[in-house]
């Protein structure tokens, strides 16, 4: 995957493998956070990551688009693969990586400039060409905003309810024409109305795109996930704890048929 390969698109079919890991360790320092997680995620899937606090959900997440290469101690080993290349590799932008695999945080953060430009401003620091006006339309309407801030292009993103900066945010990943959009705890800043309208644009979204997502919500990953990847941290000799992946199935058999009895005892809730 070189640094010109990775703008271009490749038509993918429903059930191909877009990310995949395999034996992927994450470390922070000395000390192993993740360890040995191997994951594949097809086309248009909408997979959901649940499991208890510091079980390594997000720092797995982060390594689907490089976002740990921001942390100066983390340090991963193993492979993580996108359409088939390593996305590790010394040729691969990291850059242009996140342009393809695009990421919504846990607490919105538009940009302090007005919505307008909170969706124009990344598409145009990555070249787009083409028409900005209908880019921008495009966007908004894909992230189910559009009626909401038609009249309202010029006026800071900050101005916005939590639920619409939320959104905006969205509109401003789906700008960069992303294949893959990684949420981690989308919702968790959102009051119930907001959330159920971020739930809503997940089943649209995912004709076009797949997406990965945390979520501490369990009935909101049987809501909106085709498959569930439960995690659970291990206590090591030391007394430190390691996140480790249990089980990764259909999001139906994970919440009513589970093979493991650690998934059973999360989701009935007897732990966690």
């Amino acid at each position: 995957m070189n640094k010109e390969y990775i703008q271009d698109r490749k038509p993918q079919q429903a059930q191909d493998t877009v990310l995949e890991t395999e034996k992927l360790n994450v470390y922070y320092g000395s000390h192993l956070a993740v360890r040995e997680v191997y994951i594949k995620i097809a086309a248009n899937d909408v997979v959901a990551f649940i499991g208890p606090s510091g079980c390594g959900k997000s720092t797995v997440l982060r390594c689907f688009n490089r976002m740990n290469d921001l942390v100066s101690s983390a340090r991963v080993e193993g492979k993580v693969r996108f359409d088939g290349d390593d996305i590790y590799a010394p040729t691969v932008d990291p850059v242009r990586l996140r342009c393809r695999i695009g990421m919504v945080f846990q607490k919105p953060n538009p940009f302090p400039k007005s919505i307008y430009e909170n969706i124009a401003f990344g598409a145009r620091i990555n070249g787009y060409q083409g028409n900005m006006d209908e880019l921008v339309e495009t966007s908004l309407k894909k992230a189910s905003l559009w009626e909401d801030v038609k009249d309202k292009l010029k006026q800071s993103g900050l101005a916005l309810s939590g639920g619409q900066q939320q959104r905006l945010c969205i509109a401003r990943t789906i700008a960069i024409r992303p294949e893959v959009i990684l949420m981690d705890e989308p919702c968790a800043a959102l009051d119930p109305i907001s959330t159920l309208k971020v739930e809503e644009l997940i089943h649209e979204l995912k004709q076009q795109y797949t997406i990965v997502m945390v979520t501490h919500n369990m009935q909101q990953a049987l809501r909106v996930s085709d498959r569930t990847a439960f995690f659970n941290a291990e206590a090591t000799p030391k007394g430190a704890k390691v996140g480790c992946l249990v089980e990764y199935d259909e999001t139906k058999n994970i919440f009513h048929n589970p093979k493991e009895t650690t998934t059973q005892d999360y989701i009935s809730g007897r732990f966690g």
